[in-house]
C-alpha cells in the first residue's frame, strides 16, 4: 500500500523532501555514481527546490554527479518537424530546469562544482524512446518527483486514458491539462495560447525506471486529486496520478489543506 505523509504546509513538505534529496545525493557521491533526480516543472515542487538550495548553502557539496531528469516539455505549434519550444519562452521546461533548479543549486554550493549544463536532461521529440534508453543506461532515476494536475490528475503530460505501458512519447495535450497550465503560466492569457502538444515521459518510464517515487500534491486546489489517489490502491487510467500505486517505494506527500475535505 502506498505510504501517505501529511505535512502542515507546502514549505514543511519541501523541507522534508529536500532532506531526502540531499541525502540521496550524498550517498551517490560516496558510492562514486551519478544521482538522477526526476523533476517536474510548474508550481508543485517549488518549495522543495528552494529547500534543497537552502540546505546546500548551509552544507555545500560537489554536484558534478547530479543529473536533473526533466519530465517533459512543450512543443512548438509551428509546421515542420517536432521541436521543443525555445528555451527563452517562459513556459519552456528546459528554462525551468536550468533557472529554477540547477542554477540556484549551483549558486548555493559556491566554488564547488555544480550540476553540469549537459546534465539537465530533456526528452527529444524526434527520438522520444531514446530518453527511456538513456535513463535505463544510466541506471534509472534514483528519485522521481511527481505532481498531479488539479482538474484531471495528469502526471507530466500524460492525460486520462494513458496506458501504463506507455513510455516517453509525443502527446496531444488534453484541454483539461492545458487549462491547468493557464494557472501555472499566466502569460498565456487564453487557452488558445497554450501549446497543443508536448513530449513527455510515460507511466512506464516512471514506474519501471525509478527506485523511489514521491507524488506531491498540496493546497486546496489539489484536494480532489488527493482524494482520487487515496480512494484506490492501484493504477487507474482515468486518473494518471494513481501511478504512484504502481511504483516501487511510492509515497503520496501532501499537506493539511489538501486533505481538509477528505479523511482517508
Amino acid at each position: 500500500m502506498t505510504a501517505l505523509r501529511i505535512f502542515p504546509d507546502a514549505d514543511a513538505l519541501g523541507a522534508a523532501l529536500a532532506v531526502e534529496i540531499v541525502t540521496g545525493m550524498t550517498e551517490a557521491a560516496r558510492e562514486g555514481r551519478r544521482y538522477l533526480l526526476g523533476c517536474p516543472g510548474g508550481r508543485s515542487l517549488i518549495s522543495t527546490y528552494l529547500a534543497v538550495a537552502a540546505r546546500l548553502r548551509v552544507a555545500p557539496m560537489d554536484l558534478a554527479h547530479v543529473v536533473i531528469v526533466m519530465m517533459d516539455d512543450y512543443l512548438d505549434d509551428t509546421p515542420g518537424p517536432a521541436r521543443r519550444v525555445p528555451v527563452e519562452v517562459l513556459h519552456s521546461c528546459e528554462r525551468f530546469g536550468r533557472r529554477q533548479i540547477a542554477e540556484p543549486w549551483n549558486r548555493a554550493v559556491g566554488s564547488r562544482p555544480g550540476v553540469p549544463a549537459d546534465q539537465v536532461w530533456l526528452p527529444d521529440p524526434l527520438d522520444p524512446a531514446g530518453y527511456d534508453e538513456r535513463i535505463a543506461a544510466a541506471g534509472g532515476v534514483d528519485l522521481f518527483l511527481l505532481a498531479s494536475g488539479a482538474s484531471d490528475g495528469h502526471v507530466a503530460f500524460n492525460p486520462p486514458g494513458s496506458d501504463i505501458a506507455d513510455g516517453t512519447r509525443v502527446i496531444a495535450l488534453a484541454d483539461t491539462t492545458r487549462r491547468d497550465n493557464l494557472a501555472t503560466f499566466p502569460h498565456f492569457a487564453a487557452l488558445d495560447k497554450v501549446p497543443r502538444r508536448g513530449v513527455s515521459v510515460g507511466p512506464a518510464t516512471i514506474a519501471r525506471l525509478s527506485r523511489r517515487v514521491r507524488l506531491v500534491a498540496t493546497g486546496p486546489a489539489k484536494a480532489a486529486s488527493v482524494a482520487r489517489v487515496l480512494a484506490v490502491r492501484r493504477w487507474q487510467a482515468d486518473w494518471p496520478a494513481t501511478l504512484v500505486h504502481a511504483c516501487r517505494n511510492g509515497e503520496l506527500w501532501t499537506d493539511r489543506a489538501a486533505v481538509a475535505v477528505f479523511s482517508p
